[in-house]
């Protein structure tokens, strides 16, 4: 039976938790305040039963729709967060009620994924953003989007600080301090963990947040022409961290070419590869290298039985800073050969999207067309990153 107060037994009050949460309070006074926290628990257990709502509403209900979502996220009616939340997350969520420090369930928590308003289910907070404050609760450096969240002034206890609410859900989630990191904008997000709940990044998909993953996920992006691209893309797909591809046209001269355009070798077009991957599980220079596995580089406008200058061969970025460790695989891979490399390293000019019959066409058509042998795909899916 979920009890409808806070057992003051499993939180600080207010005063005691806003102390610990302002980390320039350190050594003796430290010491003393869970003895400071008892006395205020005994005041404020015949308190508890009093205390409103936070939103002082009933059965009214906020919807929001995210950016990026199509999902609606709903604020439940009084009576339904009472059956469905914990005590403590009643308290904390409903009645601005403080968590204890250093023993909240997600303080120790940095695993990729997000953390949804234990009220709406509404995304608020990503992994990315969060970091070891040392102050006994979650700290982030920002939200996923400050629309999401109200922050209003708080002169409680004798202090000036800001509270921050869930928008749609109106919780009280914590507190925002000018003390954060100054490379990350120099905030804390001071958060209770009672008012989140974590999704992994490996259950966001199941549990229908899959637009939020580029959030959690480190993604950077590349583009290739290696010939052909139907058996490019099919290649390059079974590299392990690789998110995605997208077959189309890039560095071209005119706009929204169709395939049969670029086949007259006149638009200036190569078929290429849009890929995008993870760099925390595979490098751009791994990448580069395993291109390199894939193509003759030192044939001009020929890849296999495929001629023309749409068949080409190139290397195409969108980020300067790539430049430098793509331009490392090229060297080394000059160094192979008695003569200069046919392969383009150039800024990504342009790219348009191939036709859908184009996309993952080998996956549609296993026995289609190929200038690559299959045992190029074995070895891209074993390939290992030393």
């Amino acid at each position: 039976m979920i009890k409808k107060h806070l057992n003051t037994t499993t939180a600080f009050s207010p005063f005691i938790s806003s102390l610990m949460a302002h980390r320039k309070i350190t050594g003796t006074f430290r010491l003393l305040l869970p003895l400071l926290a008892l006395l205020f628990t005994a005041v404020g257990a015949s308190c508890s039963n009093n205390t409103k709502s936070a939103t002082q509403e009933s059965g009214d209900s906020i919807i929001n729709k995210s950016n990026m979502t199509t999902r609606t996220f709903t604020r439940p009616d009084d009576a339904t967060l009472r059956r469905q939340l914990t005590a403590e997350q009643y308290a904390v969520t409903q009645q601005a009620a403080t968590e204890r420090p250093f023993t909240n369930q997600y303080d120790n928590e940095f695993r990729p994924g997000i953390y949804v308003d234990i009220t709406t289910g509404e995304p608020l907070f990503s992994s990315t953003d969060k970091y070891d404050s040392g102050c006994g609760w979650p700290a982030f450096s920002k939200p996923i989007d400050k629309r999401l969240v109200v922050e209003k002034a708080d002169n409680s206890h004798g202090m000036q600080r800001t509270e921050v609410k869930s928008r749609t859900g109106n919780a009280h989630l914590g507190h925002v301090f000018d003390d954060g990191p100054a490379d990350k904008g120099g905030l804390r997000y001071c958060i209770n963990s009672a008012s989140l709940r974590f999704v992994p990044l490996a259950e966001m998909e199941k549990e229908g947040y899959g637009e939020y993953t580029k959030l959690v996920r480190r993604e950077k992006e590349i583009y290739v022409a290696g010939g052909c691209f139907w058996g490019t893309e099919h290649y390059i797909k079974q590299v392990k961290g690789v998110l995605s591809t997208e077959v189309g046209y890039a560095n071209g001269n005119t706009k929204n070419p169709t395939y049969k355009e670029v086949c007259t070798d006149a638009t200036g077009f190569a078929e290429a590869v849009h890929i995008k991957y993870d760099p925390d599980v595979v490098s751009l220079d791994f990448l580069v290298k395993l291109y390199f596995v894939s193509i003759d580089p030192t044939s001009h406008n020929q890849q296999g039985n495929d001629r023309g200058s749409q068949y080409r061969t190139g290397v195409y970025y969108t980020d300067p800073a790539d430049r430098a460790v793509i331009k490392k695989v090229f060297d080394a891979e000059e160094r192979k050969h008695s003569v200069p490399l046919e392969v383009e390293l150039l800024p990504l000019k342009n790219f348009y999207p191939a036709e859908e019959y184009h996309q993952d066409y080998l996956e549609k058509n296993p026995t289609g067309y190929c200038h690559l042998p299959s045992s190029l795909f074995e070895y891209a899916r074993k390939a290992k990153q030393r």
